[in-house]
This record gives structure tokens, C-alpha cells and sequence, in this order.
């Protein structure tokens, strides 16, 4: 059975991949290992953002977090991630958003905040990013055993 927080990676990397020209990424890739080139060592992301024209990659990382705020420690390691890799930022997914001084890394290192809802799924969510909100809702319609269309046609000029 899918565990909780790996549903959640799951959905963030989708709804990342949906609204992906909204960042200025060409697309976003699931969990992979990618190389730090100072390090030499190898790092698990959650997912990976190619920047379009592949000029370059930002490292996703997703915390469902459900009782606190992302801190400055957890925020500084994905900082290292992004120098040790050479990737040109980040983004962190979190249910509740960032701590004074996590807010405080993000903006001299180039990490977005992004939220999204704790109990999403690709077809219901609330994701917030860049002064943005995208809405997902699903609902259900029933059709009876009559159904009427009545095509108006525009108005002529």
C-alpha cells in the first residue's frame, strides 16, 4: 500500500508537470538520484525540473509535514543539494510553508516555496505558488434518461 508522503511526492510531481511553463520549466521528472559535483556523492530528489531548452535543472523536494513549518536546517539542506549539484534552485512542497529563517535561505538561494493541501490528488488540490493558486475539483454529474442541448447561435455583427 502507498504510504502518505509518497502519495503526496507523487501528486506534487504531477501537478509541478501540469503547471510547469508557469515556473519556466519544459517539464518536471519523477524521484531519481542525481550526482553532486563537488561531493562526488550521489542524492536522492524527489523530483527534477528541466528548465526549458534544458539549460538547466531545479531539485524538487516534497515534506508533508503535518504539525510544523519547513525550518531553516531542513530548508539549508536542500540549499547544499542545489550548490553540491550545481543545479540552478529548487523547489520545496509543504503543507504549511516555511519558518522565518527557512523563508530567509529560500530567498538568497533560489528555492520557491510551493503548498499544496495535505489530502490532494491529481484531481483535487490547492497548490500555491508564485501569488498564484491553482484549484483542482472533481464532481460528479448525473444525466437522467432525457437530456436537452439548445444551440444558440452569436448574434451576427
Amino acid at each position: 500500500m502507498t504510504k502518505r508522503w509518497e502519495l503526496y511526492e507523487e501528486v506534487a510531481t504531477y501537478l509541478l508537470s501540469q503547471f510547469a511553463q508557469e515556473s519556466g520549466l519544459d517539464r518536471v521528472e519523477g524521484k531519481q538520484e542525481v550526482v553532486g559535483r563537488r561531493s562526488d556523492t550521489t542524492w536522492e530528489i524527489d523530483a527534477k525540473g528541466v528548465r526549458q531548452g534544458n539549460t538547466g535543472l531545479v531539485i524538487v523536494e516534497c515534506r508533508r509535514y503535518t504539525t510544523s513549518k519547513q525550518n531553516q536546517e531542513k530548508v539549508g539542506a536542500l540549499a547544499y543539494r542545489i550548490i553540491d549539484t550545481g543545479a540552478d534552485g529548487g523547489i520545496l512542497v509543504s503543507l504549511l510553508g516555511l519558518q522565518d529563517g527557512a523563508e530567509r535561505v529560500t530567498a538568497v538561494e533560489n528555492i520557491v516555496s510551493v503548498r499544496l493541501n495535505e489530502d490532494c490528488n491529481r484531481y483535487e488540490f490547492v497548490l500555491g505558488f508564485l501569488n498564484k493558486v491553482m484549484l483542482g475539483m472533481l464532481d460528479q454529474v448525473s444525466f437522467g434518461e432525457e437530456v436537452q442541448v439548445k444551440l444558440v447561435p452569436e448574434p451576427e455583427a
